[in-house]
């Protein structure tokens, strides 16, 4: 669930990052693709951004 948070806030913050995670297992990558449709509210955004400083 952190991969898909980060994922998800990494997407949302820069719409034009490519990002080439890691997906040695399936579940590795069933994460990611939920990290993808993920959608972060503008409030979880703020407190990403309070948690990187």
């Amino acid at each position: 669930m952190l991969m898909s948070v980060a994922l998800a806030w990494l997407l949302q913050r820069s719409p034009n990052i490519l990002l080439i995670p890691g997906t040695p297992k399936a579940a590795h990558l069933q994460e990611n693709v939920a990290g993808a449709a993920l959608e972060l509210s503008d409030e979880d955004l703020a407190a990403l951004e309070q948690i990187g400083r």
